[in-house]
C-alpha cells in the first residue's frame, strides 16, 4: 500500500519527512539506526487495514534534512521530533500507540517518560541501552572503537566490528531511500548507545511500556538490555517473529503480534480479525527467522 499522505514538518533544526497509511487509531513507527520510513513500508501496509500508520525519516536520515551542520544526535531531540509529528497529525488529545525498534526504542521510551499523557502504549523492541548492563564498559568501548574505525579506516571495517552486537552476523540489505550509514556511524551510534533513560521516571510509566525483542536474536548482545529492563520492572519480554529486524522480513506475522499486544492493553478495542489469527508469510509469534534476519544495517 502506498502512502495516502506524505509531507514534511518543520522542527527545530530539521525538516521531518513523514508518510501516513490507512485509517483508525494513530500508530507511530520509529525506525532505528540508519533507517528511514522505507524500512517499515511492508509492515505499515499490513497495519494500515486497522490503523492510521505514521512512518518517518529520523532527522539527518534520507529526506529529513538538517538545517545546519551534521552533529552528534540526541535521543531527547528525536523524542521531541516524534511528539511534534504526533501533534501535527493526531492533535493534542488523541492518545497514540508507538512502536520503536533499536534506537527507535530509546526514542519511544523517552517520549513516554516525557509525555505519558500522549502515549497509550509504547513497544520498545531491543533498545540498545548498553549502559545498564553489568559489563557495560566493555561494550561501550567497542562502540567507541567502531566509530573510530569508521573515521580512520572507513565504513567496511567498522561494519565488520558492528557485527559483534548481533551474534557476529553481517547486516542484511534493508529498504531505504538513501544510504545513511556514514551519518549513523559518525554522529548516531556513540551518543545513542551511551544513552540511559531516567530509570526512576521510566518506572513511573512502565505500565505503558512493552519490552520486546526478536525470537531469533535472543542470544545477541543487542537483546540483553531489554532483558535487564524487563527484569528491573517485573515484566516479561514479549517476543516477535524473526530477529532484530523481523518487521522487515516477516511483516504479516510481525503485525499480528504487534496488534495482539496493542489490543491486550487496557482500554483496547476489540482485536482486529484480519490480523488476529490468519497471518501468513513467515513464522508466527515464536518464529525463529534465519541468520540473515538477526541484524539491521545500522544496528542501533
Amino acid at each position: 500500500m502506498n502512502p495516502s499522505k506524505s509531507g514534511t514538518l518543520a522542527v527545530p533544526g530539521a525538516e521531518i519527512y513523514y508518510e501516513v497509511r490507512g485509517e483508525g487509531p494513530l500508530l507511530l513507527l520509529i525506525g532505528g539506526g540508519n533507517s528511514d520510513a522505507s524500512v517499515y513500508k511492508r509492515l505499515a501496509a499490513v497495519l494500515a487495514s486497522d490503523h492510521r500508520v505514521v512512518t518517518y525519516d529520523p532527522r539527518g536520515n534520507s529526506r529529513s534534512v538538517l538545517d545546519g551542520p551534521r552533529v552528534d544526535q540526541r535521543v531527547e531531540q528525536h523524542a521531541d521530533d516524534a511528539l511534534r509529528l504526533i501533534r501535527h497529525l493526531g492533535g493534542e488529545d488523541e492518545p497514540v500507540n508507538v512502536f520503536g525498534s533499536c534506537s527507535g526504542g530509546l526514542v519511544a521510551m523517552e517520549l513516554t517518560i516525557r509525555h505519558a499523557g500522549t502515549i497509550r502504549l509504547a513497544v520498545a523492541h531491543e533498545p540498545p541501552v548498553l549502559g545498564i548492563l553489568p559489563d557495560a564498559e566493555r561494550h561501550l568501548a567497542l562502540l567507541d572503537d567502531i566509530r573510530d574505525t569508521h573515521l580512520r579506516e572507513g565504513m567496511a571495517s567498522a561494519l565488520v566490528k558492528l557485527q559483534a552486537l548481533h551474534g557476529g552476523r553481517p547486516a542484511p540489505p534493508l529498504p531505504e531511500v538513501h544510504d545513511n550509514t556514514d551519518f549513523f556511524l559518525t554522529h548516531f551510534i556513540r551518543p545513542f548507545t551511551r544513552f540511559v533513560p531516567d530509570l526512576a521516571a521510566l518506572g513511573d510509566v512502565a505500565h505503558q511500556v512493552v519490552w520486546a525483542g526478536g525470537h531469533a536474536s535472543r542470544e545477541d548482545l543487542v537483546h540483553r538490555p531489554v532483558l535487564a529492563l524487563a527484569e528491573r520492572f517485573g515484566r516479561d519480554v514479549e517476543l516477535f517473529p524473526g530477529g532484530h529486524v523481523g518487521y522487515a522480513r516477516y511483516p504479516v506475522d510481525f503485525a499480528a503480534r504487534l496488534v495482539e499486544l496493542l489490543t491486550a492493553a487496557p482500554g483496547a478495542a476489540e482485536r482486529p480479525q484480519e490480523l488476529a489469527g490468519g497471518a501468513t508469510g513467515g513464522p508466527a509469534g515464536g518464529g525463529s527467522g534465519g541468520p540473515a534476519d538477526g541484524v539491521t544495517g545500522g544496528g542501533a
